[in-house]
């Protein structure tokens, strides 16, 4: 009887040990314990969405350099700054594309990057593939107006001027600012069709710069009627 009564105190007092030895120290800050493979799995996820973001953030730094190259280039007189600080600009440019790709290819959801992915396509000229990503970024979030924007200018690119027109439209009324500068878009489109005559019928050009006219009469009419004001924007 003794010995029987021994062996359960024996056993309680181990069992007292396991749970404390198993237990967290107090004050360790460990929360709710998980088991090893989730614990493996939301670190692997937690990685790749902290790459894909400093991805997006290299491309986006890119961009700055890039489009900075870019306006320099343009007011550039010198035949030759003007194709180094173009070709600078390009080269800023493909290795944005480079950061964005990986970084929707980290985080498939990550808008902002496919709008960047499209702003870095089209400033290389890939107005297509462009297009492509700004619907991607518009299908994760609709009425993000900076992409609407930027799809407008590559519809110019490729000489869409009906989409381009829905593009402005669809910005007047919630984003005056982003509106304003597709109008600007479209008046240096009709400057560049009008000094490479035959690249488009003179009649589509034609309308469209009575249609740009139109629409800027109107803006200035009805400035500041939108909340905000031409601040107005959509998140």
């Amino acid at each position: 009887m003794r010995h029987s009564s021994g062996a359960v105190c024996i056993g309680a007092l181990s069992l007292v040990i396991a749970i404390f030895s198993a237990a967290p120290a107090a004050g360790s800050g460990s929360g709710p314990m998980s088991t090893p493979s989730m614990g493996s799995f939301e670190k692997h996820e937690s990685t790749r969405e902290e790459k894909a973001t400093n991805a997006y953030n290299s491309g986006v730094r890119l961009i700055h350099k890039a489009d900075d190259a870019h306006a320099d280039s343009v007011k550039a007189t010198d035949p030759a700054k003007h194709k180094k600080l173009d070709d600078r600009a390009r080269e800023y440019y493909t290795k944005a594309q480079q950061q964005f790709a990986d970084a929707v290819g980290l985080n498939a959801s990550l808008y902002q990057a496919w709008n960047y992915l499209g702003y870095s396509k089209r400033n290389l000229g890939d107005y297509a593939g462009a297009l492509e990503a700004y619907d991607q970024a518009l299908k994760l979030s609709p009425s993000y107006a900076e992409a609407i924007e930027y799809r407008g200018q590559a519809y110019l690119g490729l000489n869409r001027i009906d989409d381009a027109k829905e593009a402005y439209l669809a910005l007047f009324a919630s984003n005056r600012k982003l509106a304003d500068k597709l109008l600007v878009a479209m008046k240096d489109w009709i400057g560049a069709r009008r000094a490479t005559p035959g690249a488009l019928e003179a009649v589509t050009v034609d309308e469209l710069e009575r249609w740009v006219d139109e629409r800027a009469r109107i803006t200035a009419q009805t400035a500041g009627l939108t909340p905000g004001g031409t601040a107005s924007h959509w998140n």
